[in-house]
């Protein structure tokens, strides 16, 4: 039982993988929320060098993007002799993030068998959606560009049970996906509960004019 029991319920980042044929394809809750994440925003600008009238002009939203280590740790399960943990440590969740970034292997098969019967063109397996899940105000569709999986233990069997994983996630924005998408929408939000959040800052800046004032 904890310590402080009227404290507030930390809420969990995650990482979810949405695939309609797949409902549960890949969700990833944080053991533990990262202490700190970077984030790097570059401007998508719509004039070229030496174009004085397109100066302002942006073509879009900024590409953003977002790293940030997870920890993940079986040390607790493996004392309470949960038996996931016991046989296999922290693997299902290394996989779980893992396959975020394969196609599916059904379709990988079926790919392979319509090239051998003759077909001129096979696209590309699509993967599924990515949601970067950071409170409820940042629910952002992502493309994970990076992963850095760094095992630091292991039990008696070799399986994993500690490990720290690098993040690079790319924050996909409507010009990334098309209209009728979920990501499309969401992106939307984000940005509208963006707007409202700096329109607050209005008055933060009331306030410290007022304190130099009194100065």
């Amino acid at each position: 039982m904890s310590s402080f029991p009227n404290s507030p319920r930390l809420i969990k980042g995650a990482l979810i993988g949405v695939d309609p044929l797949n409902p549960p394809a890949s969700v990833v809750v944080f053991q533990y929320n990262p202490e700190t994440m970077t984030r790097r925003l570059e401007p998508r600008t719509a004039g070229g060098d030496g174009e004085h009238s397109e100066a302002f002009r942006l073509a879009g939203p900024p590409k953003e993007t977002i790293t940030l280590t997870v920890e993940i740790d079986a040390t607790d399960q493996l004392e309470a002799a949960q038996p996931l943990a016991v046989a296999s440590g922290i693997s299902p969740t290394l996989a779980a993030l893992e396959t975020m970034l394969y196609p599916k292997s059904a379709l990988v098969i079926a790919n392979a068998i319509l090239a051998a019967v003759g077909t001129i063109e096979v696209l590309p397996a699509t993967g599924p959606m990515i949601l970067f899940v950071w409170g409820p105000t940042r629910v952002l569709p992502v493309r994970v560009t990076g992963l850095t999986i760094t095992e630091e233990a292991y039990d008696t069997l070799l399986n994993p049970t500690r490990a720290k994983v690098e993040l690079s996630l790319s924050v996909l924005s409507y010009n990334d996906l098309q209209i009728a998408t979920p990501g499309h929408a969401l992106f939307l939000v984000h940005q509208v509960a963006k707007e409202a959040l700096a329109r607050t800052n209005l008055f933060n800046n009331v306030q410290n004019v007022g304190v130099a004032l009194k100065l």
